[in-house]
């Protein structure tokens, strides 16, 4: 069954009483006061969250399903486009029968007519651990966004709303134009920005046209993540493991029907989500729909993007946040792999 407010939506094998869902921090001093308040015991069993981070298709949620069910845990998704209702197998989703076994939280939580952002990730994921915790249950936040775990950490930034005029100006400039700009405006954000990603250099130069100041400076003033909390962990494979298992995924995914699904959510008004329209997957599917790609190509053309989006995600989480890496060997049991994270929890 469904349980939580709104804007949480968890599964949860039958009913349990809820709790309140208390109040949320303000900046990175009440991150700092919510992370800290995840670390208790009830019952005299330790309630400490788990934050499990790593790139995508490196077992991070395999993994997190076992810990969960180790720790009588609930599971927490730390996933940009798995709110999406819709979005479901090219975001490789947790089962119906997963979330049925383990409870899930910020799945399906927003429709394709509505904006998500890292700030609307805080305010429901403190709500989500609360409720985890009012269960005596332990939280464990699993995913490969990295902004919405250091805004969850360390707070959001001071940049600006957008504004409708200047976007829409933006949004009808040639990409080249706007990279052009990014680079000589700010080089720093021009190297880390998805440059394949028009959303993201749009805003990028939004940002720096309503301030006059670099949009790198302004994401969060992150400096070292000094509000990492413990049992924060980095699940890390070899590069060379990752890229196959990456293929595998994909193939998975054409194969359980990708371009179909994609199809329907066009007509659901995909397009129309600045945010879910360029997920993985989809923005290339919506492509070869357009008659840009043949599916071959299509295949091929996700693998590669995919790739590269993996790789990113590394380097983020081995520059932006202080995690212990957990390395898991290729042909090692996921139950083995779970009992050496269990061996590093706090």
């Amino acid at each position: 069954m469904l349980r939580g407010g709104a804007d949480v939506r968890a599964v949860v094998p039958k009913t349990e009483a809820g709790g309140d869902v208390g109040q949320e921090g303000e900046g990175a001093a009440g991150n700092a006061r919510a992370v800290g308040a995840e670390r208790g015991r009830v019952g005299g069993v330790s309630t400490a969250a788990v934050y499990l981070a790593g790139a995508t298709a490196s077992g991070k949620s395999a993994l997190a399903l076992l810990l969960a069910k180790r720790l009588g845990g609930e599971i927490v998704s730390v996933d940009s486009m798995q709110v999406y209702r819709g979005l479901d197998i090219g975001t490789a989703k947790p089962s119906a029968a997963e979330r049925e076994e383990v409870p899930h939280h910020l799945i399906d939580v927003a429709g394709l007519d509505e904006a998500f952002d890292a700030a609307r990730f805080v305010r429901l994921a403190k709500r989500a651990a609360a409720e985890v915790h009012s269960r005596g249950a332990r939280p464990i936040f699993c995913g490969g966004t990295g902004l919405y775990f250091r805004a969850l950490f360390d707070g959001l930034g001071e940049s600006p709303p957008g504004d409708e005029s200047l976007r829409a100006e933006l949004e009808a400039a040639p990409i080249e134009v706007l990279l052009n700009e990014l680079a000589a405006k700010d080089p720093a954000a021009f190297e880390s920005v998805d440059r394949q990603n028009r959303r993201r250099v749009v805003r990028a130069v939004e940002v720096i046209r309503l301030t006059g100041q670099t949009y790198s400076s302004q994401r969060t003033g992150w400096g070292a993540p000094s509000q990492a909390p413990e049992n924060l962990f980095c699940l890390t494979r070899d590069p060379a493991d990752l890229a196959k298992r990456i293929d595998s995924r994909v193939d998975a995914m054409f194969g359980r029907g990708l371009v179909a699904e994609t199809e329907r959510l066009a007509k659901r008004g995909l397009r129309d989500n600045r945010t879910a329209s360029q997920a993985l997957g989809y923005r290339q599917v919506l492509e070869h729909l357009d008659g840009g790609t043949g599916v071959a190509e299509t295949v091929e053309r996700v693998k590669a993007r995919t790739r590269r989006f993996a790789k990113r995600q590394r380097t983020w989480f081995r520059n932006q946040m202080e995690c212990q890496p957990l390395e898991w060997p290729e042909g090692e049991s996921g139950e083995a792999c779970c009992e050496r994270l269990l061996g590093m929890l706090g």
